[in-house]
């Protein structure tokens, strides 16, 4: 995507062309604002673009009132960031510093220019991609959560908005910033809460009530029929969703957990084409999701597939509540899940010392302490060398004999040279132990009997894969193992048509994948010719 190829840490000040100013100023309205006045709000709809004309606009920060960040937006600059492009909701208080002027712009409205002039899009995409990037890595944002960071349920409302890309603020119980915030939202001292900007108080903290505030989940039942819908945000569905709009297709992604899905808890990819020193799983799949986003294609997540039928050409897709989207075709990229180890004590632990993905926030729990990895898969792999690096020492457990029968050899080589990683081959884990949370664990050679005990506070699980397909009932034909079987079908000569006419599977799901990153973003840039022949053959 070439409108992101500078460093996305940098918070462009790129003012738009002249050329563009006037073509906005036509199909906008003029605004004045007095100085201190309110802009937008947290939670509000990002319904209308807004560009400075004159004056100066700033952050606000909720917990002292004063201005957020150094930078301000000035003429010729825009308020927003990459929600925009999905419909989203502003996640920061702006407020004018002196009497401004702001050209204001329906979204469909600016949708609609910025794709009949590419030019304008690629600056203003550019900039809501590194302003979204900036606010999260300076946590600059609207999202408070107030708690001990080892609450579980609060966790899990955390590790959802870091693999997001949600900005957000944390505070201790008891601290004085937590106090004020508190105190300002009306909750009792020294109960920990999620805040959405001022006031606005997460009752029962969930991914999906955060998702929701900020944009990220929205209805779904009066959007009519979609041209496709994809379930499942890995880089197969990513893909899929970038070529979809390219072809002017109206689709959709529903993902359950978070964009990205286990490609995207990969800390480092190394044998992507194009990225020489590697990147993130998180980082590559949030580029492809501003990229179909700006094509056209929206996402709604926290959401989970529960059923589908067909029924007079139109497929019928349940959500986990209730609500149905209906569509001219269905494309399964729903991939694997690590399948959960029979150990006593893992449900109690998970959260709390055993993890199954290893990005930034899980790697703070094993910082100077030993981490144990359990699986010999390139997920694996890339999860040690990444915990290395802060953890003192990394064990990996291996059920077999070697590494080289799972595992590319670039990485296989790594492991066995690190001398901050010891594999254990033919090991396995027995036993979890520790009171709130997990404090040891007891590992066995398979072949000696040999037992040793491993002080860890964080165990990372990425062994097994069980294909996510028990949703759709007997619709398409699955092999023994649960994978969606593609291809030879006399309907549809495409290779990932399934036994369901409209129904195509790409990426891990689909059954004989290759199961790497590149096969599964082929598979879904390939699909959508014989999607796009489909629908309009309806």
């Amino acid at each position: 995507m070439e409108s992101l190829a500078f460093d996305l840490r940098q918070m462009p000040r790129i003012p738009l062309p002249d050329e563009h100013v006037e073509m906005i100023r036509e199909i906008g309205e003029t605004r004045w604002y007095d100085a201190g006045e309110m802009i937008v709000e947290p939670s509000g709809a990002m319904d209308r673009f807004i560009l400075c004309e004159e004056g100066e606009i700033e952050v606000v920060d909720l917990v002292t009132g004063e201005r957020a960040v150094d930078s301000t937006i000035g003429p010729n600059q825009y308020l927003g960031d990459i929600g925009f492009l999905n419909g989203g909701s502003w996640h920061l208080p702006m407020r004018t510093f002196v009497k401004t002027q702001c050209t204001e712009v329906p979204r469909e409205a600016m949708l609609d220019l910025m794709s009949r002039v590419p030019e304008m899009s690629d600056i203003i995409v550019s900039v809501f991609a590194a302003r979204r990037r900036r606010t999260f890595e300076d946590q600059v944002s609207a999202v408070t959560i107030v708690g001990a960071e080892r609450d579980p349920t609060l966790g899990s409302v955390a590790s959802f908005a870091s693999r997001n890309k949600i900005p957000v603020r944390r505070f201790d119980v008891g601290s004085e910033d937590a106090d004020r915030v508190l105190e300002r939202a009306g909750v009792p001292l020294n109960q920990p809460s999620v805040i959405f900007g001022r006031d606005t108080v997460i009752k029962n903290p969930c991914p999906r009530g955060l998702a929701r505030l900020v944009g990220l989940d929205m209805p779904l039942s009066n959007e009519g029929v979609f041209d496709l819908v994809i379930i499942g945000a890995g880089p197969a569905g990513i893909a899929a969703a970038v070529y979809a709009g390219a072809e002017g297709l109206k689709a959709l992604v529903i993902e359950d957990s978070v964009i990205g899905g286990q490609a995207g808890s990969s800390s480092r990819i190394e044998n992507y084409m194009g990225f020489p020193t590697g990147i993130s799983g998180a980082d590559l799949c949030f580029r492809g999701e501003i990229q179909a986003m700006r094509l056209g294609t929206r996402f709604v997540m926290p959401r989970r597939a529960v059923g589908i039928k067909k029924a007079d050409g139109t497929f019928f897709i349940e959500l986990n509540d209730g609500e149905c989207v209906k569509s001219k075709s269905v494309l399964i990229a729903t991939g694997v899940q690590y399948r959960r180890l029979p150990m006593d004590r893992l449900e109690e632990f998970e959260g709390q010392g055993v993890f199954y993905a290893a990005t930034d926030l899980e790697a703070r729990h094993c910082a100077n302490s030993e981490a144990v990895v359990i699986g010999g898969g390139n997920s694996a792999g890339q999860a040690a060398m990444y915990l290395s690096r802060t953890a003192k020492h990394v064990h990996v457990l291996v059920r077999g004999k070697e590494l080289a029968q799972s595992m590319s050899s670039y990485l296989s080589n790594r492991l066995e040279s690190d001398p901050k990683i010891t594999v254990h081959f033919q090991t396995e884990c027995r036993a979890l132990d520790g009171c709130d949370r997990l404090q040891n664990i007891m590992i066995r050679n398979k072949e000696s009997g040999e037992e040793q005990q491993i002080t860890t506070p964080a165990l990372f699980i990425m062994v097994g894969a069980a294909p996510k397909t028990e949703w759709m009932g007997d619709l398409v034909m699955l092999d023994e193992k649960g994978f969606i079987i593609t291809g030879n079908m006399d309907h549809d000569s495409s290779a990932f048509a399934t036994s369901c006419p409209g129904v195509y599977a790409v990426g891990d799901v689909r059954s004989g994948s290759v199961k790497r990153v590149a096969s599964g973003v082929g598979e879904g840039s390939v699909v959508i010719s014989s999607i796009w022949n489909q629908v309009n053959a309806s």
